[in-house]
């Protein structure tokens, strides 16, 4: 049967719809969630609380379609890195950073990026396309699928970050799909505290975000003043930072004040002084707020350097004494360019002819 349905692409309200539209109970959406997120059977013949024609029925329908791992890489910090390859012959990337306490995913929503931030590997890249809800979920998917057969264990992430490459609410549908599986009790069952997603500042998705699926919020931030954060994060002539801000401020009041991060990569002699250290404090002071200082992180072709440890410490410093909790993030897998600003995948040269193309996505676009 042509035009078969790829079931990892619905979220369990999609897919209750998907049973009823074949005169089947919706309960049937939360057998199959259990099956394919929670045991990892995706052989829908394997199912064996759906009946044998009713197994028969969404073979002829639809299958578990999942992207294609086709390289490991290990950092010496126990850092991990997989490239997945897509239908299409894009290649992302996907990074697991394990410590003592929880098992961070950082996941990728787009292959390549648009919004050309000027020290960042993906953005050099250029943009081909978003990923689909599978393409999105298949990678938690795969990983935890991965690590069980190395420990021989059931192995379960504690923390979802959507960091990986691409803009998150430029692919707005489909990464509010994907999170939404993510936070289902019937499939990873995620508190919305661990997943987070992370914007370089796209207005209207943050605003459509809090009531959609109000999840943690970080916001690549990296500047404090208009001027400066044009220079490295483009998307910021049209959405400044006041403007910005007031997004932010919005999501933290309608989701019962919560905090958002920002994260601030520090570049040389660029936005490492005292003086963009205190108008961080002046511009976050009323706001719930946490910030993410991130040395930076090699990229080649940028230009930019990482400050020494001193500058570091008297900004952070500087921050934590306003009241504003600051940490310094620690690097980890650099030296397999899986760090912040690293990932760079492999996005198919079609891109290089559209990247000045809006990026497309039927809820949130750049307009003007």
């Amino acid at each position: 049967m042509e035009n078969k349905v790829n079931f990892f692409d619905y979220d369990r309200v999609s897919l209750e719809a998907f049973f009823s539209s074949i005169d089947e109970p919706s309960y049937r959406a939360r057998q199959v969630f259990q099956w394919v997120h929670r045991r990892k059977v995706i052989n829908l013949a394997d199912m064996t609380d759906l009946s044998v024609e009713l197994r028969h029925r969404l073979s002829s329908l639809g299958s578990f379609e999942l992207p294609k791992v086709v390289e490991e890489r290990r950092s010496q910090d126990g850092t991990i890195k997989w490239l997945t390859t897509l239908w299409d012959g894009n290649i992302v990337e996907t990074v697991l950073i394990p410590e003592v306490k929880r098992n961070t995913l950082c996941i990728s929503s787009q292959a390549g990026c648009a919004l050309k931030c000027a020290f960042c590997a993906t953005g050099r890249q250029g943009f081909s396309r978003n990923l689909s809800t599978s393409e999105i979920i298949g990678q938690l998917w795969l990983a935890e699928e991965i690590v069980s057969n190395y420990r021989q264990e059931q192995f379960k992430l504690s923390n979802i970050v959507m960091m990986g490459m691409g803009e998150p609410l430029l692919n707005y549908s489909n990464v509010v799909s994907a999170m939404k599986i993510m936070l289902d009790d019937f499939a990873y069952g995620l508190s919305r505290r661990r997943v987070t997603l992370s914007t370089a500042g796209v207005v209207p998705g943050i605003d459509l975000l809090g009531s959609d699926c109000p999840v943690s919020l970080a916001v690549s931030l990296h500047a404090a003043d208009d001027n400066l954060r044009s220079r490295l994060v483009p998307l910021n002539k049209k959405y400044p930072i006041s403007v910005l801000l007031n997004a932010c401020r919005r999501y933290s009041k309608n989701n019962l004040n919560s905090t958002v991060t920002f994260e601030y990569i520090l570049l040389k002699d660029v936005n490492d002084s005292e003086s963009d250290a205190l108008k961080l404090t002046s511009l976050l002071g009323d706001l719930p707020s946490k910030v993410n200082l991130i040395p930076y992180n090699q990229v080649e072709g940028t230009g930019f350097m990482v400050p020494n440890i001193d500058v570091i410490n008297k900004f952070r410093m500087i921050l934590n004494d306003a009241g504003i909790i600051t940490i310094t993030r620690k690097t980890r897998g650099s030296d397999i360019d899986a760090a912040c600003g690293q990932l760079a995948g492999r996005v198919d040269e079609y891109s290089n002819r559209q990247q000045n193309k809006k990026v497309p996505d039927e809820k949130v676009k750049i307009s003007g």
